[in-house]
């Protein structure tokens, strides 16, 4: 029978028949328990209340729950609804589809309850989404299924024939295993003319009965009687049980055993071990002889006592035969009869006090648990539910539960005896992934008993770390000529988070090298962050370069981090020394001339070169190859001077023909050779010049210098008259313009703020007014360097009398601005051509051709760039022979 159900939400007396010891409380008592209720944070109800026949077959309906909860059916399935039983074994399942509980396993009262009334099982059910609560108890009812039994199946009773009339013999209990009125009801005798029966009932409800003498015995006339006692339940259909009783008429015995006390009360601590001394009943007889031996036994007891005491027969004393339980029992009633020889006896007896002793610890009962949650779960987020209970009783089956200090959980209290882990600060997975969560629980009993529940609660990730790259910056090493996908290195990120947020990717932000982008030379695996060079480089184009490397994760928004990856570029010796001086690509090469006077020592000429390479690769050597006369002449090995190294001889010949070898320091070493023609000759004069044996070739060149310095002369000429010419047309030009827009006109647009001069303008041009050019020699070259004349034609401002010039002005300028740079850029290259002319005669060099004088002049046409420094000579390699 199911009680009816609260309403959800709300707080209620848990027990309806505990209603008017509730009454009894005061007002203010009832006003502070139900706000007390209102705070409960899950939803609680009282104890519904069923009851069920024993011994109903697997499957039986037991109720439904869904219709006393008044909840939907499908919500049952929906929430999750489970049952938890709070005894060992499940005798009740739930069907969340219909919402009946029925009985999974038969169930027999008298094994699961023994006497106790009423034999209640309770159980939980637990709803989530949001977790609720609801308490059930099932009363299971006795049904008449056993009979009463007696311990023996006949009983002998030696009685003396003088007893007198009245006198009553005790006769043992049956047993019934039933309660209430299936247990033994009434009892009965066979017909005689000599016994009655007297049934009387004790304070639990229980019935024994008395054999009543109603006619004195006669030993001569029947020495032995023969009965039945019959005793008989109250149910449907009613059982009975049978004993027989043999009575045995004795001689005359007319004296009985009479007890100390009637009633023996002793306290007994529970857990007492075996033997340990219950108490000890006297009895005492006044007769003598063997009718005075007293015999001590148990009377009417029930089975269980007989398993946990045991009575000496002749000393009277009481032990402890098996485990004594508070929890099993809180008191046992003992009936000890003594029995002297004659076979008169007395009853006593023995009212045994069980102490409760803490000796169960408590049990933590876990009704509901999420084992994995985000590590971004805000605090008061439920983690589990569980319940403590301890069988102890008073002070020994109070709790107190507890968690340990150092997790960001905390305990809270809701129901009586149950609590919800919570959290209570922020977690981060990355710190500590997961806890082992200690629930212990103490009662207050002496000594205290503690039990320990372990809950292993795992932390989920979120993507909250960005990659971290194990350097704050990388630097990496590529010898240049590389072959293409060559892997330069490594970056590597770690990523703290899990799976997904923890799978780095890499790739480059966008950029150049040079002139081209990063895509185009360089290669960056997104997977595990190697760096491949794409094509080969060139150290002496790009000695190094940067790239950003971003590293992003999988998450969700993705975070990421950068870091910058240097790439040093390694030099190669991959460039031959090349020779700037003397020339190389004439058609034949140069003639010095040395007197016949040098002493050794004789500075002849010297050798100029360079390597394109730097550091050691760069570092040149000269020595002499090959010599008309290896003795005459030596090299410096780091100069590259040739001079003479002994005074000249008469025999020495008029052509000296040397072979310089010029080598670098790389491995493997390059090197490249430089042939000199020296004419050893008397004196420097015309006359003498002309009765050498001097090549036709030489004569030649020799008009054909004449030519050139003519050529130039008229170049020069050329030049100034253009200057002078543009300068007075610019002049008449802007003498009209100011004549033809005068201040007055309504047409004129005027500027006063425009600047009309250039010269004004903070504008810093690529070519200053005066020029500066070196030539590139090696250490001791001594007066070797020298300075370019000035441009012919320096910058001319403007007029300042034109300060506010029209617009037309302003044209004029910008139209005359690329004529003066063409007529700068020509008096540039004149300026070089008349130098190395200069240079050539000064020393008696060969001079070059015309080809090469027009090349020179036009060096863009040829792949030159000059006037751009070190990166001018590094480019097709030629400007260096006009250096």
């Amino acid at each position: 029978m199911a009680a009816a159900a609260l309403q959800r939400g709300l707080c209620f007396r848990s027990d309806p028949g505990k209603a008017g010891g509730m009454e009894t409380r005061s007002r203010k008592r009832q006003v502070v328990s139900f706000f007390l209720c209102l705070c409960v944070s899950l939803v609680a109800s009282e104890t519904i209340h069923y009851s069920v026949r024993e011994e109903k077959k697997s499957g039986s309906l037991v109720a439904n729950i869904a219709k006393n909860l008044k909840l939907d059916v499908g919500e049952l399935s929906g929430r999750s609804a489970r049952l938890v039983s709070k005894s060992t074994k499940q005798y009740f399942e739930l069907n969340t589809g219909s919402g009946d509980v029925i009985i999974k396993e038969k169930i027999d009262r008298e094994d699961l309850c023994g006497q106790r009334d009423p034999c209640l099982l309770q159980f939980e059910i637990v709803l989530e989404n949001p977790l609720q609560l609801y308490r059930m108890e099932v009363q299971i009812d006795d049904v008449n299924d056993n009979s009463p039994k007696f311990s023996k199946n006949e009983f002998v009773l030696k009685m003396p024939e003088l007893i007198p009339i009245n006198t009553r013999f005790p006769l043992e209990r049956a047993q019934d295993s039933d309660i209430g009125t299936n247990s033994i009801q009434s009892y009965a005798i066979s017909a005689n003319e000599h016994f009655s029966l007297d049934v009387h009932s004790r304070g639990d409800g229980s019935k024994y009965a008395e054999l009543v003498l109603e006619k004195q015995l006669d030993r001569e006339e029947q020495a032995q009687l023969m009965l039945i006692l019959t005793a008989a339940d109250g149910g449907l259909p009613q059982r009975t049980g049978t004993a027989q009783i043999r009575v045995n008429v004795l001689d005359t015995n007319d004296n009985f055993p009479q007890f100390s006390q009637s009633v023996y009360k002793v306290q007994l601590m529970e857990n007492s071990p075996q033997d340990t001394l219950v108490t000890k009943v006297e009895a005492s007889d006044l007769d003598q002889g063997p009718n005075a031996e007293i015999t001590y036994s148990f009377g009417q007891v029930p089975e269980r006592v007989l398993k946990l005491f045991q009575l000496n027969q002749f000393t009277g004393e009481i032990t402890v035969l098996g485990i004594i339980d508070f929890e099993d029992a809180a008191m046992y009633e003992v009936e000890v009869q003594a029995t002297d020889g004659g076979g008169l006896s007395a009853h006593c007896k023995v009212l045994v006090q069980i102490e409760d002793m803490n000796d169960n610890a408590p049990e933590v009962t876990l009704t509901s648990l999420t084992s994995t949650i985000p590590e971004d779960s805000s605090p008061e987020t439920v983690v589990a539910l569980f319940s403590v209970r301890d069988r102890d009783s008073g002070d020994n089956g109070r709790t107190v539960c507890s968690i340990q200090d150092n997790v960001p959980f905390a305990l809270k209290s809701t129901l009586k005896n149950y609590y919800e882990l919570v959290t209570q600060k922020p977690l981060d997975r990355e710190k500590v992934p997961e806890y082992n969560i200690s629930i212990t629980a103490t009662d207050r009993g002496t000594p205290r008993l503690t039990s320990v529940r372990i809950i292993r609660v795992q932390l989920s990730d979120i993507n909250d770390n960005p990659p971290v790259f194990n350097e704050g910056s990388y630097v990496m090493y590529l010898k240049e000529n590389n072959h293409p996908g060559l892997l330069i290195g490594t970056v590597h990120a770690a990523d703290l988070d899990t799976e997904q947020n923890a799978k780095v990717t890499y790739s480059a932000l966008p950029g150049n090298i040079g002139d081209l982008p990063f895509s185009s030379s360089i290669s960056i695996n997104s997977e595990n962050g190697n760096v491949y060079a794409l094509q080969s480089l060139d150290y002496e184009q790009t000695r190094d370069f940067q790239v950003t490397v971003r590293a992003a994760d999988g998450g969700s928004p993705p975070l990421s981090s950068e870091v910058i990856v240097r790439v040093m570029i390694i030099d190669e010796n991959d460039n031959a020394p090349f020779i700037l001086y003397p020339l190389q690509n004439s058609s034949s090469p140069a003639n010095d001339l040395v007197p016949r006077s040098a002493e050794a020592g004789y500075l002849v000429t010297k050798v100029v070169a360079v390597d394109g390479d730097s550091g050691q690769n760069s570092w040149l050597s000269y020595q002499l190859l090959k010599a008309t006369d290896p003795g005459l002449f030596a090299v410096g090995l780091q100069t590259g001077e040739v001079k003479t190294s002994r005074p000249i001889t008469s025999p020495d010949s008029v052509k000296q023909k040397l072979i310089v070898l010029v080598r670098d320091n790389g491995e493997p070493p390059r090197s490249t050779t430089s042939t000199l023609n020296v004419l050893l000759v008397d004196g420097f004069s015309d006359a003498y010049m002309q009765l050498l044996d001097v090549p036709q070739e030489e004569e030649q060149q020799d008009t054909l210098t004449l030519y050139l310095v003519i050529s130039l002369s008229f170049i020069s000429f050329l030049f100034l008259v253009s200057v002078v010419t543009i300068i007075a047309i610019r002049l008449y030009k802007t003498r009209q313009c100011r004549e033809r827009y005068v201040p007055s006109s309504r047409n004129c647009y005027f500027e006063p703020n425009f600047p009309t001069n250039p010269a004004d303008r903070s504008v810093t041009g690529t070519l200053p007014q005066s020029y500066c050019y070196e030539v590139c020699l090696t250490t001791g070259s001594g007066t070797s360097e020298f300075k370019f004349l000035r441009p012919l034609v320096p910058s001319l401002p403007a007029d300042p009398s034109a300060a506010g010039g029209s617009i037309l002005d302003s044209q004029i300028n910008s139209e005359l601005k690329g004529e003066k740079e063409s007529l700068r850029e020509l008096s540039h290259k004149v300026a070089i051509l008349a130098k190395m002319v200069l240079k050539m005669q000064l020393f008696g060099l060969r001079q070059p051709s015309v080809e090469a004088a027009l090349r020179l002049l036009k060096p863009e046409e040829n792949g030159f760039e000059p006037g751009t420094g070190d990166k001018g000579l590094r480019g097709k390699g030629s400007w260096k022979n006009y250096r």
